[in-house]
């Protein structure tokens, strides 16, 4: 059996191999910015000297006059109509606990969710005891946040056929920062694979469905055996992703799609060598660059 042996070497980062214009400007904890008088303190800066100075190491992001610091590794702090992926981890009095990747367990109340076939009615008891059967611990779902509570705790919903338990896939956990927000974070891409990017930070990765069956209300996961050629389009996205975070680029379908393109001439498993991933993710960005002009 053939084994390869690596030795680590000291590389360049890839930030400084694509110069300083396509950088983002660095905001580290204590750091005094530039930004003195007319600016308005956002999350991650406080007042000190009569400047703004960032409490979190992140990126600036400026809107305006308001200066933020966005944390690059933080729990997912819930904003309302966000498109979360989150994992099921207790069955209670008619309410699911749910993993959102946040400081609490998010709520999935039984009546914020379509019963099954869509049927519009008032809970009963009968559904109360159900309720196992419906969803049960360990079952990956997606959702929306309905509400965020005072302590930082959010409501989610499943109201749509688009949400509901997830099937047969690949989860991948991201920091919530790498995610990008766009209008739709529900992406069928031309590979043929789909992918549901959560704003939480959890990214599904499952094979596009021929046909969307309506009648289920989202609660019947599709258990068919998945073919060896769409298993390996899954992995390649998988390991594409991967190397996109670990060079902090950020996530949604084009980059997906610039970065699976690109390691189409390489392996399934030399992607993650860490010069085939920097040779990769370079010519994402490169692609980027050209597409924004």
């Amino acid at each position: 059996m053939a084994m390869e042996m690596r030795l680590p070497v000291a590389r360049k980062p890839l930030s400084e191999a694509l110069g300083r214009d396509t950088r983002k400007r660095p905001g580290g904890a204590g750091r005094h910015d530039r930004y003195r008088h007319g600016f308005m303190r956002g999350h991650g800066t406080y007042m000190g000297e009569e400047k703004l100075i960032a409490s979190v190491a992140g990126s600036v992001e400026r809107v305006n006059k308001l200066i933020c610091v966005k944390a690059l590794k933080t729990r997912y702090n819930g904003e309302v109509g966000d498109i979360v992926v989150g994992r099921i981890t207790e069955v209670q009095q008619k309410r699911w606990k749910v993993d959102t990747n946040s400081r609490l367990d998010s709520v999935l109340l039984l009546s914020s969710m379509n019963l099954p076939g869509g049927e519009l009615r008032r809970r009963s008891a009968e559904d109360e005891l159900a309720m196992r059967g419906f969803l049960q611990e360990g079952d990956l779902i997606s959702a929306e946040v309905q509400a965020v509570f005072s302590d930082g705790a959010v409501s989610l919903h499943t109201r749509s056929l688009r949400y509901g338990k997830l099937g047969q896939g690949v989860l991948v956990q991201v920091s919530p920062s790498l995610v990008k927000r766009q209008k739709t974070h529900f992406h069928d891409l031309p590979c043929g694979a789909s992918v549901i990017l959560g704003n939480n930070g959890f990214i599904w990765i499952y094979p596009t469905p021929e046909h969307k069956d309506e009648d289920a209300g989202g609660f019947i996961a599709d258990l068919e055996p998945v073919s060896l050629a769409d298993r390996e389009v899954i992995s390649r996205l998988r390991n594409c992703v991967v190397s996109l975070v670990t060079q902090r680029m950020m996530l949604y379908d084009t980059s997906i799609l610039y970065c699976y393109e690109a390691s189409l001439p390489h392996q399934i498993k030399d992607i993650l060598k860490p010069e085939v991933m920097e040779e990769i993710v370079l010519e994402t960005r490169q692609r980027l660059l050209e597409q924004e002009g």
